[in-house]
């Protein structure tokens, strides 16, 4: 696999992890994202339960995974490799897992689109990085 294909799809992953989280890392700008997610809820006329944050501790979780999501962004912005691509395609399954999880539950539809996302992401970055991994894994096992 191309050195620079794995590091400029790693790159862009964090960075259109950064754009999308970057908003949930501060309660402030978190709440005012979940309204919006709210009103695209109501406007649309979606099934499930709208988003709402009526405790402050469901807005502590929401911005302490936002702000967990930008550091992680910036340390693949940093140094897009593949073992780290490869932890995030693992983090994007897991995402995926809970926000389906939260849909078969009665959570909006609103989240849809996010799913969709990861998903996608998922797949075209482990596409790339896992062969590159797997295949250092094998080296290592043989030395």
């Amino acid at each position: 696999m191309n050195p620079q294909l794995v590091s400029r799809v790693v790159f862009l992953s964090a960075l259109y992890d950064l754009a999308v989280t970057l908003p949930f890392a501060t309660p402030w700008t978190a709440r005012l994202v979940l309204q919006q997610l709210t009103s695209a809820h109501h406007q649309l006329g979606l099934s499930g339960a709208a988003p709402q944050l009526v405790e402050p501790i469901a807005l502590l979780f929401v911005s302490l995974m936002g702000s967990l999501v930008v550091v992680w962004s910036g340390v693949r912005l940093l140094s897009p490799t593949a073992p780290l691509g490869a932890a995030d395609t693992l983090a994007r399954l897991l995402f995926s897992t809970w926000m389906l999880h939260a849909l078969a539950h009665g959570g909006s539809w609103v989240v849809v689109p996010f799913v969709v996302a990861e998903v996608a992401w998922g797949l075209v970055q482990g596409a790339v990085v896992l062969p590159v991994v797997w295949r250092g894994l094998g080296q290592r096992a043989q030395a």
